[in-house]
């Protein structure tokens, strides 16, 4: 049985793989500017001309590559909060998290008139406050996943009207550049910005293996987790602690993109067909949803480029309609 388990992740990992490597190269290729896979090809190797080197590397790989650091970002950290709370519908969005970094962001934006790297630090201090507000809510041990589920749905409310009333007392022009903002955009990215979700990407790595051999524990029961020698307090602290950064410094680059961490880990699960938490395959299924996504977001309206938060709000609807119509009635 371990032999087969072991099998099928690997097919599955491999097929996720190939997938996203797929996705990327259309992604570089495709564009007013076309490079057909020989182009592309050369070019990688340094042997194009001066405009497909410019086109390739400073103006696809950059966008490509966040949509795969971000989606993978955010497929970690959906698949961490929803084996935290045994709920396939926890994700940072439901948390709060997201709405905690638009709240900062927006406010240093529309009040304070600042733009830049600025704007990316404050969305990212904005999601470690909610972070804060979260482990305190839920420092009981007994009942932390019930109590972070609501403290997170108050925050959640809490912060759209902040949001609302920070949007409505500015002016036009600047409302509606924070409003792309807050759709959650890979338009204006650099290769600074990927590096930086790279690094904090590595940084988590390590609390994120921790969680990911502490969680399958933690669902046998505190009195069984203590006595295989996890504490399910620590387990908690470090699984949300990995999930609110990796969450933070995506908002603070691209937006608060929905429904990326809700569907990764939900799509990513099943493919393995155990009850295993699956964070290797929720960080490639997001990629690839991320980055499929923002094809559909550029190329979709022939001429016009919408924010890719556009596409992945209406996926996580279709999605959320598909639970409902496949559910027949059981618990979700």
């Amino acid at each position: 049985m371990r032999r087969r388990r072991t099998r099928r992740s690997r097919v599955v990992v491999g097929a996720l793989v190939l997938v996203t490597l797929a996705l990327v190269v259309i992604a570089l290729s495709t564009g007013d500017y076309p490079l057909s896979l020989a182009q592309l090809w050369r070019t990688v190797w340094g042997g194009g001309e001066r405009v497909e080197e410019y086109v390739l590397f400073q103006v696809r790989a950059p966008r490509v590559a966040m949509a795969v650091a971000v989606g993978a970002c955010l497929g970690v950290a959906g698949a961490l909060l929803q084996a935290l709370l045994r709920n396939p519908l926890a994700s940072p969005d439901l948390l709060g998290v997201s709405g905690g970094s638009s709240v900062a962001a927006v406010f240093v934006l529309l009040v304070l008139g600042i733009t830049g790297p600025v704007l990316a630090v404050a969305a990212f201090a904005g999601g470690l406050a909610v972070a804060i507000l979260l482990l305190w809510a839920a420092r009981r041990s007994g009942e932390g996943g019930f109590r972070l589920i609501l403290a997170g749905i108050g925050i959640s409310f809490l912060t759209v009207s902040i949001t609302g009333y920070l949007m409505v007392r500015a002016q036009v022009e600047l409302a509606a550049s924070a409003l792309v903002w807050m759709t959650g955009s890979l338009s204006a990215t650099a290769w600074w910005h990927v590096a930086v979700i790279v690094l904090v990407g590595v940084l988590t790595l390590p609390a994120v293996l921790a969680a990911a051999r502490w969680l399958p524990i933690t669902q046998l029961g505190a009195s069984a987790a203590s006595g295989l020698g996890v504490r399910p307090e620590t387990a908690r602290l470090v699984t949300v602690v990995a999930a609110v950064l990796l969450t933070a410094v995506t908002c603070a680059f691209a937006g608060p993109i929905s429904f990326i961490a809700l569907c990764a880990p939900a799509i990513a699960r099943p493919l393995h067909g155990h009850g295993a938490i699956a964070i290797g395959s929720s960080a490639l299924v997001g990629a690839t949803l991320l980055t499929a996504a923002d094809l559909v977001a550029q190329f979709a309206l022939p001429g016009y480029s919408l924010p890719v938060g556009v596409v992945t709000g209406a996926l996580g609807a279709v999605f959320l309609l598909w639970i409902l119509a496949t559910s027949k009635g059981r618990q979700l």
